[in-house]
């Protein structure tokens, strides 16, 4: 009986806990959880900021996308367009494709992007002549950069302006950085790159460290998806992290353990409380 009724209590908490996990926005059973909460793939949102449609460098791929995401990666995002922009006046935008939906949770076609703190964003292409093209569709690039886009017209992925927007991210100390995915033969395009730039040793190091090719998913040859840590400020509201704990993201707070005139005066009145007397039992003599 005594293993039934802790399997019960278990059942009980388990069904309290996917509750919390699949509600759209805060509620009565989670209603201390505020801005990105849970993990990447599994949680929702509230306080989102809307990508606008059009700023310097920037534009929504798709009207049908969801550009909704915490306020830093809204705000990097646009940061980074307007740097490439200004550093690479060519007059063609970058493209920026979801990121989540108001609330968060789930997204067609996608695993991930469920709590703002994912985005995908188009890459960066030019002719075969170095001419700037309008990167507004998904475009497979191999190892030598060249890909094929919709019209079966040759590409060229744009090494230069795509190493910008990565660097722009990179020294971005707010938007708390976790990965770039990318396929690997583009990601050492850009690494070669950066180190014929001239790039500071330890800038190489991190974007070769943030840059990844998934195991779980498609290479990301066609698209880089982008994501944010959690600060720790989200940890405490609910938010969860499933990556590594890079050296540049914010600690999480320590917690002291409390002195014992601490625990006195919280236990003392716990104690001085008469013995509770089982429901429906009379008092003995």
């Amino acid at each position: 009986m005594r293993r039934l009724g802790r399997a019960a209590r278990l059942l009980t908490l388990g069904a309290a806990l996917g509750a919390v996990a699949s509600c759209a926005v805060p509620s009565a059973l989670a209603p201390g959880y505020r801005g990105s909460v849970g993990l990447p793939h599994a949680g929702f949102l509230d306080g989102a900021k809307d990508l606008p449609k059009e700023s310097p460098g920037l534009r929504w791929r798709s009207a049908a996308d969801f550009h909704f995401g915490v306020p830093r990666l809204v705000d990097a995002l646009q940061d980074a367009a307007a740097a490439v922009a200004k550093q690479r006046p060519t007059g063609v935008p970058m493209f920026v494709g979801e990121i989540s939906a108001k609330t968060g949770g789930r997204l067609p076609k996608h695993h991930s992007h469920r709590t703002g703190r994912d985005v995908d964003v188009m890459f960066f292409m030019t002719t075969l002549d170095g001419a700037p093209l309008a990167g507004a569709e998904f475009v497979k690039f191999g190892p030598d950069g060249l890909g094929v886009d919709a019209s079966g017209r040759f590409v060229r992925f744009d090494v230069e302006r795509e190493w910008l927007f990565v660097r722009s991210l990179l020294t971005n100390e707010r938007i708390h950085l976790q990965w770039i995915f990318i396929a690997t033969p583009l990601e050492a395009l850009l690494v070669e790159h950066a180190i014929a730039r001239g790039e500071p040793a330890e800038m190489v190091a991190m974007a070769e460290k943030v840059m990844l090719q998934p195991g779980d998913s498609l290479p990301h040859d066609d698209h880089t998806h982008v994501r944010v840590a959690c600060e720790a400020e989200e940890r405490v509201r609910g938010c969860i992290d499933n990556g590594p704990q890079w050296a540049w993201l914010p600690r999480i707070p320590r917690v002291e353990a409390p002195t014992s005139e601490i625990v006195e005066a919280i236990t003392a009145p716990i104690r001085a409380l008469p013995p509770a007397k089982p429901a429906g039992v009379a008092a003995l003599p």
